[in-house]
């Protein structure tokens, strides 16, 4: 009978393949974990003018508005205007029957003829009196009284004029003319409708909208800067929708006279002149202010910047490539970069993205722009 060597059970040949392949895995995750550098996007401090923006919400506004209506009681019988027209000051808008009124003009302009009449009547009865009271003849009492005569027709014929004068004015309101320049809206009421001087809605709205205005605050402590653009006269103004694309560029116009005590800001007007429509009445926009320049600064990405239990930092990557954690002031931020104006200086390298996977200490891997830098 043969001797055969005997094998080990196929159970320990598992455990120990399986043993050796944890021994190396170990091996190779300690090794990954103390040299791997971590991968993080930074980019370089740099120096550069700063334009400083006051942002508020705005919304826009015509710069005048009129509610035209009528001044009198009438039927409307023609609108000389088409919706949305472009109307300038004195166009004719609309027309009332002027029937009535120049009749009751023809009466007035009657009446005054027919005292016309008397009054030239009673002014030879008076010069005839002259005449014979001064040849002795005439009496005394019949000179005043062609002389009253006289005085109190020519009060009724003042009378008759302010009356046909009145008459006049009112007819003129049969033809109702725009008042300023602007757009026409819809009108509210149609031709064949009995209007009154008493209606409220009117017949349509003639709004200003070239130029147009925005009304928009700011926190009462940009007073000061707001005074200060106001008295250059030459500081811009952008219209911004929501999306951030620029609408309109304009100039500020007025500050209004009263801080608003319940929300600490105070209200601003800018006006543009929207040749091309793109700011509308009631739409709401972003308005920027430029308020200052800041020359030769140092600025970061503002994604650079930190902001945590411990105050505003940095993380800036070292010559080693190792992280050092620098804390900073912040001068001023947008959605774009942020002003430094302590803590790191031009040409640092400053992490941008994957601050939360590092701390200071940590060995990076730089990528991004700071990388095509170096």
């Amino acid at each position: 009978m043969t001797n055969e060597r005997r094998r080990p059970p196929r159970i320990f040949r598992s455990i120990g393949l399986l043993s050796f392949c944890l021994v190396g895995a170990s091996t190779t995750f300690d090794a990954f974990a103390v040299g791997a550098a971590i991968p993080v996007v930074a980019d370089v401090a740099r120096r550069a003018d700063v334009p400083v923006f006051l942002v508020g919400l705005g919304s826009v506004v015509p710069l005048r508005t009129v509610t035209v209506t009528s001044r009198i009681d009438g039927e409307l019988i023609k609108l000389d205007f088409a919706d949305g027209q472009d109307v300038h000051a004195g166009d004719l808008l609309a027309e009332i029957d002027p029937r009535p009124l120049q009749a009751v003009l023809a009466q007035a302009q009657a009446t005054k003829a027919r005292d016309d009449v008397s009054l030239a009547n009673a002014r030879l009865d008076l010069a005839r009196a002259q005449t014979l009271t001064t040849k002795g003849v005439g009496s005394t009492q019949v000179l005043d009284t062609a002389k009253a005569t006289v005085a109190q027709l020519e009060a009724t014929d003042k009378v008759d004029q302010a009356a046909i004068d009145i008459q006049q004015i009112q007819l003129g309101f049969t033809q109702i003319r725009s008042p300023l320049d602007g757009r026409a809206g819809i009108h509210a009421v149609d031709a064949g409708n009995i209007i009154r001087a008493s209606d409220t809605g009117g017949i349509v709205r003639i709004s200003q909208i070239h130029p147009i205005a925005v009304d928009f605050s700011l926190p009462s402590g940009d007073l000061p800067r707001i005074q200060g653009v106001m008295k250059t006269g030459n500081a811009p103004v952008v219209a911004q929708d929501n999306a951030g694309q620029q609408l309109a560029s304009g100039r500020l116009s007025v500050v209004d006279n009263q801080i608003n005590g319940a929300t600490a800001t105070i209200r601003i007007r800018a006006v543009f002149d929207n040749a091309d429509d793109r700011l509308w009445p009631g739409q709401f926009v972003d308005v920027r202010v430029q308020a200052d320049l800041q020359r030769n600064v140092i600025t970061v990405p503002v994604t650079a910047v930190v902001r945590g239990p411990d105050g505003t930092y940095i993380f800036v990557v070292g010559t080693d490539r190792h992280i050092l954690k620098r804390a900073v002031t912040v001068a001023y931020s947008n959605a774009e970069l942020a002003i430094i104006r302590e803590g790191i200086e031009a040409g640092d390298t400053i992490v941008t993205d994957g601050q939360y996977r590092i701390q200071e200490g940590d060995l990076v891997d730089v990528t991004g722009p700071a990388q095509a830098a170096n």
